[in-house]
């Protein structure tokens, strides 16, 4: 069973930065790749930024060069560092590992997530 523990949100005003956390059990954190998502009101849930197992990272246009994700194999946890918050990003984010098929993170091209999605954690970006 995949186990996974999202915090790390909270509300900030534009330019500010927060760093989400995720904690995964052992046998899920060293095996797969893990990914953040985020879900804003009325949206349908967007892959942000996910990281292999062997440090190749990807993030989604809207990220780029504000984001970073990272993982800690000795706490089991990988991280989404986020800088230069913009309203845009206010969602409730989550994480999640995932079945890479080929490097593409698309489920139409086999990728697959493996856990349950919880109750995330919100962002709130004020302007």
């Amino acid at each position: 069973q995949v186990q996974l523990v999202e915090s790390g949100g909270g509300l900030v005003q534009s330019g500010g930065s927060l760093r989400l956390s995720c904690a995964a059990s052992e046998s899920i954190f060293s095996t797969y790749t893990m990914a953040w998502y985020r879900e804003a009101p009325g949206k349908h849930r967007e892959l942000v930024a996910g990281i292999t197992s062997g440090g190749s990272t990807k993030f989604a246009d809207s990220v780029k060069g504000r984001f970073t994700i990272s993982r800690d194999a000795a706490k089991n946890t990988v991280y989404l560092q986020m800088n230069d918050l913009k309203p845009e990003d206010t969602a409730v984010y989550y994480c999640n590992a995932i079945l890479l098929v080929n490097g593409d993170y698309r489920e139409d091209r086999g990728s697959r997530t493996l856990g349950s999605w919880g109750q995330g954690t919100q962002v709130t970006v004020s302007s």
